[in-house]
C-alpha cells in the first residue's frame, strides 16, 4: 500500500507541474507574439489519431490489471504488450509531428508559440516515455514469472501513473489542438 501512496504523491506533484505548464501555455497564447498563424502548423487530424492510440492504452492497461487480479497471466501479458505498442505509436506520432514542425521552421526557439508548445508537449512525451520504460520492466518481469500471484500491488501502482499520463494528454490535446481549431471555425 505504501507504493500506491507514494505514486499518488508523485502524481500530485506532477499534476501541479503540468497545471503550471498548461497555465503558462494559455497565458502566452494571449500575448501579442503568439499568433493563430503559428498554431496553424499543427495537424489536428494526425494528432487525434495518435492520441486515440494513447487513450486506448489506458483501456488496455486497465484490462491488464483486471486479468492480473483474476490470475489470467497469458491475457495479462497480451494486454501489457498491447499497451506498450499503443504507447509507442503515440511517441512515434509525436516524433513525426516534431520532425514536420522543425522542417516548417517551428522550433522551441523560433517563437513564443514554439517555446510553449514544445515545452508542454515535450514534457508530456517524456512522461509517456518514462511510463513505457516502467511498463516494459513490469512486462519483462511478468514474462519471467515474477508476478504469478495476484497479491502484488505493482499493476495498480503503475496504472495510477499511466492513467494520469493519459488524462494529462486529454487536457493538453484539448487546449493546444482542439480549442484553437474550434476558435478558427467559429471566427
Amino acid at each position: 500500500m505504501e507504493n500506491k501512496l507514494m505514486v499518488k504523491l508523485v502524481v500530485g506533484t506532477e499534476a501541479m507541474f503540468f497545471l503550471a505548464l498548461i497555465m503558462a501555455y494559455i497565458y502566452f497564447s494571449l500575448l501579442p507574439g503568439f499568433t493563430s498563424r503559428q498554431a496553424d502548423h499543427l495537424d489536428i487530424r494526425s494528432t487525434a489519431i495518435f492520441s486515440a492510440f494513447l487513450f486506448s492504452s489506458s483501456f488496455t492497461f486497465w484490462r491488464a490489471e483486471t486479468n492480473f487480479k483474476k490470475g489470467k497471466m497469458t491475457r495479462l501479458k497480451g494486454w501489457l504488450l498491447l499497451t506498450l505498442a499503443l504507447g509507442l505509436v503515440f511517441l512515434v506520432g509525436q516524433g513525426t509531428e516534431y520532425a514536420r514542425l522543425l522542417k516548417e521552421n517551428v522550433s522551441i526557439s523560433s517563437s513564443l508559440f514554439g517555446t510553449s508548445f514544445f515545452t508542454l508537449t515535450g514534457f508530456h512525451g517524456l512522461h509517456v516515455l518514462v511510463g513505457l520504460v516502467v511498463i516494459s520492466i513490469v512486462t519483462t518481469l511478468t514474462f519471467m514469472g515474477d508476478y504469478d500471484r495476484s497479491s502484488s500491488s505493482v499493476f495498480g501502482t503503475v496504472g495510477i501513473y499511466w492513467h494520469f499520463v493519459d488524462i494529462v494528454w486529454l487536457f493538453v490535446f484539448s487546449i493546444v489542438y482542439v480549442l484553437p481549431h474550434l476558435h478558427k471555425i467559429t471566427t
